[in-house]
Formats: structure tokens, C-alpha cells, sequence
């Protein structure tokens, strides 16, 4: 993925083929973070405390359900995302770029815990297998398409 134009309020990026490919099958993981992985509390215990888990449950719920519709309309929108000569010319706003953001990191992260959670940091790997090829690939995936997104505005 590569940037093609910076504007303050706006980017176009350039994606070749297999990118534009590879972004569409990432986005169809989302959501990726299993719901009980939001905890508010660790240790906090009563109704207070039920009561306010339920609340960012909800809220959570809805913020994937927004996301998921920004999304879609991101993807059917041609002024947006069209196919070109080259491969795939994906204009974001930025606060399309950061709704993208969101939603890749949900993707990393929700792999990261179906992989186990390893400690990458202290060497810890994952074994390679039909079951844990899908969320690394994801994993890694969504990094690549995290950096270009985050330097795109980031000299501004």
C-alpha cells in the first residue's frame, strides 16, 4: 500500500491487487475481540459493578455495529474505494482512516487472543497449523495495513 496523495482532511492510497484483496477477506473478520476480552473491572464484584460491565458490553456492541456499517459504506462507495488500472485507489478521510484503524486493531488484537495471547516480547512463537495459520495471518495482516494508515497523516 503506498500513498499516492496527502491533503490536511484527506488520503489516497494505492493498493495493488492482491492488497485490495487481502484488505477485503481481513475485513470480513471483524469483529475479531471475543466480547468478554472488554472487561472494565478485574476485581470489582456487586450489582454496581455487573451493572456497569453490562453498560460497556452494550456500548461495545454498538461501536462494532457502527463500525460495521462504515465500513460497508466505505466499500461499496466509488468515490472511495475503486478498482483502477493499477489495482485499488482507497481515498480516507480521516476519520474514515481512524474507523479503519479501529477496525484493524480489533482484527490484530482478536487474533493475538485466539493465538493464546503469546508473549512475543520474551520469545514466545506460535506453532504453525491449519488452526492458528488463519489468525497469525490476520495478525500480521493488519499490522501491514496499520503502518502506511498511521503514517498517512502522521507529519500534520
Amino acid at each position: 500500500m503506498r500513498i499516492l496523495r496527502r491533503q490536511p482532511d484527506h488520503v489516497v492510497l494505492l493498493l495493488h491487487p492482491s492488497e485490495g484483496r487481502a484488505l477485503r477477506a481481513l475485513l470480513k473478520l471483524y469483529p475479531c475481540v471475543p466480547p468478554a476480552a472488554h472487561r472494565l473491572s478485574r476485581t470489582a464484584t456487586g450489582p454496581a459493578a455487573a451493572e456497569n460491565q453490562r453498560l460497556l458490553e452494550e456500548a461495545m456492541a454498538a461501536l462494532r455495529e457502527e463500525h460495521q456499517r462504515e465500513l460497508a459504506a466505505l466499500l461499496a462507495d466509488p468515490r472511495r474505494l475503486r478498482r483502477t488500472a493499477k489495482g485499488w485507489r482507497l481515498r480516507l478521510s480521516r476519520g474514515d482512516a481512524d474507523r479503519l484503524l479501529q477496525v484493524l486493531n480489533d482484527i490484530r488484537v482478536g487474533s493475538w487472543i485466539r493465538l493464546g495471547s503469546p508473549d512475543f516480547e520474551a520469545g514466545e512463537r506460535v506453532r504453525l497449523s491449519d488452526e492458528t495459520f488463519p489468525h497469525l495471518w490476520a495478525m500480521e495482516t493488519a499490522a501491514e495495513f496499520e503502518v502506511p494508515l498511521l503514517t498517512a497523516f502522521a507529519s500534520e
